[in-house]
């Protein structure tokens, strides 16, 4: 019993072993083990900070980089033993390094340090490195959307609200739409980023150290912008990780927006669309399938991404100050959510760059529907009818072209004259599809004009973003 004790790194006021169940449901090196490198570098810091305040010898923090820096090597190159009896990737790395130096020499890192400002600053900088890999891939998708975007500027599509056909617009300006989405998540994430910007470490367990710390050398070497000013809330916030979540699943609901048209464009009934058979599969029955299974697991994936952010605010939203064990709750759903949202990104860029656009079906349907009526009510506004007037004028036209099965284009201006004698000859320039959209030609509008601009303003973002 009294080598299972010792074992433990906190097992001196332990007078009996800790029950293998307990030591299974609590452990939580299976997950955190991927904070690894970020654990050897904030252990790396502190042992240099130790020395240069005189609290270890300068020969003792040369011991222990190196065997942190060993440790690490083991570590990626799959020779590390983890064990779950030492609950977490802190101890797990602590126990090593009393392997390779000695325990008395190992024991002196903790100096002025608890596993609580360890797993904050452990987070802070897992989260900062992997939110700029996010932010990478957002910016790629990005690129493909906007290469998209210009290859098809002269591409006409219908526009819908509540999926019914209603104004043409360019299908370069709807790829651009979800553009600007991306944009706000990449900035959500870089604000996300500048509020990790605080070294914890120094907190201690919640009340900070008697020992003459310097936390801002620590902060400089990490990469920190500055220290936390109060230990409680150093080591019992994870705004970072919940504010991560929530910009994750908002980055997950804009994708998931776009799979589902992906999946409505790419049907028969639409075929505004193909995707690559490469980003496809079949049916196992029905030999004509081809099923659009990336956007479609990209749409449930999003629903997992949430559930991550749910968790997490649930897991903390009566917790006392300052840790409490249940914070341990806190990376798993992260890792999760990162990895679904970097994976989603991924496929999401390479499946996009090999969509091919059906022009001939988008022309055809930009016209359909009578989504030209905005144009025609607009026209009769600038022959000096109210709006509300010329809206009552266009919407007869329609009601008396539907019960006839006819379109715009089939009136004589004759018929036109029936509704209204505003109308004249120069009306059938506001007709088709393209004259409508080129009248839309306001700043963030439609035209050519401005989606050629605009596509030029995000090439603007994505090299100021590299």
């Amino acid at each position: 019993m009294e080598s299972q004790k010792q074992n433990k790194l906190w097992g001196g006021r332990f007078t009996a072993p800790t029950d293998k169940l307990v030591e299974e449901f609590t452990a939580s090196i299976g997950f955190d083990k991927r904070l690894y490198a970020e654990d050897i570098a904030g252990s790396i810091a502190h042992a240099r900070m130790l020395s240069s305040q005189q609290i270890i010898s300068q020969s003792d923090t040369d011991a222990l980089i190196a065997a942190l820096k060993q440790i690490k090597g083991e570590i990626e190159a799959g020779e590390f033993n983890f064990s779950i009896a030492l609950e977490d990737i802190h101890m797990n790395i602590e126990s090593r390094l009393g392997e390779i130096v000695g325990t008395e020499i190992a024991g002196r890192l903790h100096t002025g340090r608890s596993r609580n400002d360890q797993v904050a600053l452990d987070l802070r900088l897992f989260l900062r490195r992997q939110l700029q890999q996010v932010n990478r891939l957002i910016v790629e998708l990005i690129v493909v959307l906007v290469d998209k975007a210009e290859v098809n500027l002269k591409v006409i599509m219908p526009g819908f609200t509540h999926l019914q056909q209603a104004q043409p617009v360019l299908f370069s300006h709807h790829l651009l739409a979800y553009v600007e989405m991306l944009k706000r998540d990449y900035d959500r994430l870089s604000g996300c980023y500048d509020r990790l910007s605080l070294s914890p470490l120094g907190s201690g367990a919640l009340a900070g150290s008697s020992f003459p710390l310097d936390r801002q050398m620590v902060a400089e070497e990490l990469g920190f912008s500055g220290i936390t000013a109060n230990s409680l809330d150093a080591v019992s916030d994870r705004d970072g990780v919940a504010e991560a979540l929530f910009a994750f699943s908002l980055l997950m609901v804009h994708l998931s927006r776009f799979c589902e048209e992906l999946v409505l464009w790419s049907t028969v009934q639409f075929n505004f669309i193909t995707l690559s058979d490469s980003f496809c599969t079949g049916s196992s029955i029905m030999p004509q399938k081809k099923n659009p299974d990336v956007p479609e697991l990209i749409r449930g994936k999003s629903g997992r991404v949430l559930g991550s952010l749910v968790s997490l605010l649930v897991t903390l939203k009566s917790l006392p100050l300052a840790y409490n064990k249940d914070m341990q709750e806190d990376k798993e759903p992260l890792f999760d959510a990162l990895d679904t949202v970097v994976g989603s990104l991924r496929i999401m860029a390479a499946m996009v760059k090999e969509m091919q656009v059906n022009v001939g079906t988008l022309a055809e349907q930009a016209g359909a529907g009578f989504s030209t009526a905005t144009e025609i009510a607009d026209y009769l506004v600038r022959k000096g009818l109210p709006f509300r007037s010329a809206h009552e004028i266009v919407g007869r036209v329609v009601s008396f072209c539907e019960q006839n099965n006819f379109i715009f284009t089939d009136l004589s201006i004759d018929q036109w004259h029936k509704f209204s004698d505003l109308f004249q000859e120069d009306l059938f320039v506001f007709l088709a599809p393209q004259d409508a959209v080129d009248a839309k030609n306001l700043f963030g509008a439609t035209s050519h004009n401005r989606v050629f601009e605009q596509i030029g303003l995000v090439r603007q973002f994505v090299a100021d973003k590299r």
